[in-house]
C-alpha cells in the first residue's frame, strides 16, 4: 500500500456536493409520478351522499351537438350519447295562450331531463283532441313536414294517448310517437335507485304497457294442429292464442308479482311507521312540485345530504331524517317523491304505499316554487294529487321558495293568497328560521298537563320529557325533580306515581 496516493476525505466529500441538487437545464422535464398536493389527506369529509350520488348520476351524461359521419354512431367518443331529437306536439283545450305555452314549455324540461334534443314545438286550439289522431288529419301531415325537415325522430305529444291515437299517429309520421305519460315513466325508470323505487316503476309502466300492447298482424296468430300443444289433433286446429293474448298475460303475472313485492316492503314500512307512532314521534311530510327545491329545504333543515339537482324528477326515494325542536323535542321530516301537472294515474297508484308518508304525517310542508311562471298553477295540481291520495285533511303550510330567484311582487301576492305560508330560500338560508319555528309551532302538542317530583335515579323520566313533551318549569330539590308541564297520555300515566299537587 506504500504506492497508493495520499487519500483526503474532506476534499472528496466536498466532490460529491453538488449531486443531489436539481439540474439546471431540466425546463419542461415532468415526472412521470402523480404528485399529490401537500395537504392532501384522502376524500373530502365533508362530502354527502348526495354528492355521491350526483358524481355517479354525472359520470354518463348525454351530450348536445354530438355528430359522426357514420349514422350507427360507433365510433362517437367514450362514454357519450347522442341526444333524441324530438318534436312537442300539444292541444289547447281550455285556460288562456300562457297556460298553454307554459304546459309546452314543462313538457319541454321533461324531455331534457330524459336526454333528448327539442327541436321544434307546436301546438293546437281545439275543443277536444282529435279521437283518431289526436290533432286532426290535417295538423298531422304538417307535422310530418316538421318532422322531416327537423330530422326528428321522435315526437312527444303533450298529453296521454289511447292506444290507437299512438298507432295512427306512428303510421302517419313514420317515427316515433311518445305521449306524457310515457316520458314521465322513462324518466322515473332513469332516476329510481332503491328496489322498492323500481319496483314502483316497474308496476307502472306494465300497467301503461298492458293495454298498448301492439302487433304485426297474422303473424302474432299462433295456430294449434297435429300432435302438439297436448295432442289436440281433430278439431283443435284454427286460430290459436295470439303473441299479444300471452304477452299480456305474462305482464299481468308480473303485476301480481309486483304487487306482492312491494306488499311485503309495505310492511316493513308500516312497521317503522308504528314505531313512530308508539313512541309518540311527531312527523313533517316535504311536499309540492316537481324540482321546487324539496330536497334542499330538508338539507337545510335537517342537515339531510341528499342529492340535489336542477332537473324534473331528480329524487324519487324518500328520505326520513330525525332532527330535534329548539326545546329539544323529537320530531322526523321526509322528503318525498316530486308532484307534476296530469301526474300519470299507474304512478299515483304504484307510488302509493311511499305517499303515505304524506297522509300519515302531522304536518304538510307544500313547497312551491316561487320563480315558476305559474306558481298557483303547481298549488293546485298538488292539492289535486293531495285530495286523490287523502291527505287534503292534513295541516299545510306553504313554503315559498327560491325567494332569491323570484319577482317581490309574485311572492307578495302568493303571500296574499296563501296566508298560512311563509317565504324562504334554501340556497342562501333566507327565512329557515323562521320556517322552523312555524314547523315547531305547528307540530302536535301533548294533551296532558302533569306535575310531578321525580326521584334523581329515574333520570330515564326527565329524558323522555325532554325529547317527548314539553316542560313549563324545572327544578332540582333535596327529594328529586321537581318538574311541570305536558306530555302525552303513557308518558304522563309513568309519571303519576310522583304527582303532586
Amino acid at each position: 500500500m506504500t504506492n497508493a496516493p495520499d487519500f483526503d476525505l474532506s476534499s472528496e466529500l466536498a466532490a460529491t456536493r453538488g449531486w443531489e441538487e436539481e439540474p439546471t437545464d431540466d425546463e419542461g422535464w415532468e415526472s412521470g409520478y402523480a404528485e399529490e398536493p401537500a395537504d392532501a389527506e384522502g376524500p373530502d369529509p365533508e362530502e354527502t351522499t348526495g354528492d355521491l350520488d350526483l358524481a355517479e348520476r354525472h359520470a354518463l351524461r348525454r351530450v348536445a351537438g354530438l355528430h359522426t359521419e357514420l349514422e350507427d354512431i360507433s365510433e362517437v367518443e367514450y362514454r357519450q350519447l347522442r341526444l333524441e331529437r324530438v318534436v312537442l306536439v300539444g292541444v289547447w283545450t281550455e285556460g288562456t295562450v300562457t297556460d298553454a305555452e307554459n304546459s309546452l314549455a314543462e313538457l319541454a324540461l321533461l324531455a331534457e331531463t330524459a336526454g333528448s334534443e327539442v327541436l321544434d314545438a307546436v301546438y293546437q286550439r281545439r275543443q277536444r283532441p282529435d279521437p283518431a289522431t289526436y290533432i286532426g288529419r290535417g295538423k298531422t301531415e304538417g307535422l310530418r313536414e316538421i318532422v322531416a325537415a327537423t330530422g326528428a325522430d321522435t315526437v312527444i305529444c303533450d298529453g296521454e294517448l289511447a292506444p290507437s291515437q299512438l298507432r295512427n299517429l306512428e303510421d302517419r309520421l313514420k317515427v316515433k310517437v311518445v305521449d306524457r305519460t310515457a316520458l314521465i315513466l322513462d324518466i322515473f325508470a332513469q332516476h329510481a335507485k332503491s328496489k322498492e323505487g323500481q319496483a314502483q316503476v316497474e308496476l307502472a309502466q306494465l300497467s301503461y304497457m298492458k293495454q298498448r300492447l301492439r302487433g304485426w298482424g297474422g303473424s302474432l296468430s299462433r295456430q294449434v294442429g297435429g300432435r302438439v300443444a297436448g295432442g289436440a289433433g281433430i278439431g283443435g286446429r284454427g286460430p290459436g292464442e295470439t303473441k299479444i293474448e300471452t304477452d299480456r298475460r305474462r305482464i299481468n303475472t308480473k303485476i301480481a308479482k309486483l304487487r306482492r313485492e312491494l306488499a311485503a316492503m309495505k310492511g316493513t314500512r308500516d312497521t317503522k311507521r308504528q314505531e313512530r307512532r308508539r313512541h309518540q314521534v311527531p312527523s313533517v311530510a316535504i311536499a309540492g312540485y316537481t324540482n321546487a327545491g324539496k330536497s334542499s329545504l330538508l338539507n337545510r333543515l335537517t342537515g339531510a345530504g341528499v342529492l340535489v339537482e336542477d332537473a324534473l324528477f331528480a329524487t324519487l326515494d324518500p328520505t326520513t331524517r330525525r332532527t330535534t325542536t329548539a326545546d329539544g323535542r323529537v320530531y322526523t321530516m321526509s322528503d318525498t317523491v316530486g308532484f307534476v301537472r296530469h301526474l300519470p294515474h299507474q304512478l299515483v297508484e304504484a307510488f302509493r304505499s311511499t305517499l303515505e308518508e304524506v297522509t300519515d304525517s302531522d304536518l304538510v310542508l307544500h313547497v312551491v316554487d316561487g320563480s315558476h311562471p305559474d306558481p298557483e298553477g303547481q298549488i293546485a295540481a298538488v292539492r289535486e294529487v293531495f285530495a286523490e291520495i287523502g291527505a287534503d285533511k292534513v295541516p299545510e303550510l306553504i313554503v315559498i321558495n327560491k325567494a332569491d330567484l323570484a319577482d317581490p311582487m309574485v311572492l307578495a301576492r302568493l303571500r296574499q293568497r296563501e296566508p298560512h305560508s311563509v317565504v324562504v330560500s334554501a340556497r342562501t338560508g333566507e327565512g329557515i328560521a323562521e320556517a322552523r319555528a312555524l314547523v315547531e309551532g305547528e307540530l302536535p302538542r301533548p294533551g296532558v298537563a302533569f306535575a310531578a317530583l321525580v326521584p334523581y335515579e329515574r333520570g330515564d323520566l326527565i329524558n323522555r320529557l325532554h325529547q317527548q313533551g314539553e316542560i313549563a318549569s324545572l327544578e332540582h330539590t333535596a327529594e328529586g325533580t321537581l318538574v311541570r308541564g305536558r306530555a302525552h297520555a303513557d308518558l304522563a300515566g309513568d309519571l303519576a306515581a310522583y304527582a303532586v299537587s
